[in-house]
């Protein structure tokens, strides 16, 4: 196993010069939309994904990250193995996983789903049989998010980190979990339109685990397409509809959990005939 460097550090005054004398930085993030800084640090052979933040709003949603990780694990999620402070906020180390971010939007560059050879169209170009083992990944680890009491928030394909040689899909960056329900006391959730419920955007909503349902529903219907339009279906009709009712805009008629949205799921990829 591994030796985890970081295990006595509790706090250091400026990151990146500190990370420089542990090891090497080979990988610096530093134009992402959310203002959060990330390293890959090498230290002795072994890789590192450092994340860091100073803004108060951001280091809010680090330390929400924190309790997400303590309360739920599952071989699909990217663990957090240590967090100490900084002299400007917060730092979070994980393993370094191997794979592309399906969708990486950053400040000087946007889009690109659908540009050949980007992570999402190699995605969505893979035998179906790899598409859905890679789909099955992510509700598993959400039957593990269901089961802590967490409730997703700001799922959408940047938090999927897929490896192309080992065909392996991985979640990183749920930051935004949290313990539901809960009533939104804002104009809106972050996250990706593509991906959120109605309820997501209306204070004073009540956010639960049927809308965790949606937010798979649409992962399911946007991952297992062709293209970025959702008109070129690769599933079953009986998956479609299983999808359908997952993302209803009425939450009463949405599947009640994501165990019973998993079922469902698995019941309709049988009645594939090809």
């Amino acid at each position: 196993m591994t030796t985890q460097p970081f295990l006595t550090v509790t706090h250091v005054a400026a990151l990146e010069s500190f990370l420089s004398g542990m090891g090497t930085v080979f990988r610096k993030f530093d134009e992402q939309d959310s203002g959060c800084i990330a390293y890959g640090l090498e230290v002795a052979g072994s890789r590192w994904f450092v994340k860091t933040v100073s803004k108060p709003t951001g280091v809010c949603s680090l330390r929400r990250a924190i309790s997400v990780h303590q309360a739920v694990s599952h071989p699909a999620i990217v663990p957090l193995v240590h967090y100490f402070t900084t002299d400007e906020g917060l730092a979070l180390v994980y393993p370094w996983v191997s794979g592309e971010v399906l969708y990486h939007p950053t400040r000087s560059r946007h889009g690109g789903r659908a540009t050949p050879g980007s992570p999402m169209a190699r995605f969505r170009a893979l035998p179906i049989i790899r598409i859905q083992a890679a789909l099955e990944s992510v509700l598993n680890a959400h039957l593990a998010v269901e089961r802590a009491g967490l409730v997703a928030v700001d799922l959408y394909d940047g938090c999927l980190l897929y490896d192309f040689g080992e065909h392996r899909m991985a979640l990183c960056d749920l930051d935004e979990y949290r313990p539901g329900p809960f009533t939104l006391q804002a104009d809106r959730l972050p996250g990706s339109t593509r991906y959120m419920a109605p309820e997501e955007f209306l204070r004073g909503s009540v956010i639960d685990i049927r809308t965790t349902v949606f937010n798979l529903g649409r992962t399911l219907r946007l991952l297992l397409d062709a293209g970025d339009d959702e008109t070129q279906w690769r599933g079953t009709p009986a998956q479609l509809t299983v999808i359908e009712q997952a993302t209803a805009s009425e939450r009463r008629e949405r599947f009640p959990s994501v165990r019973s949205l998993a079922d469902a799921w698995h019941a309709a990829g049988e009645q594939r005939t090809d």
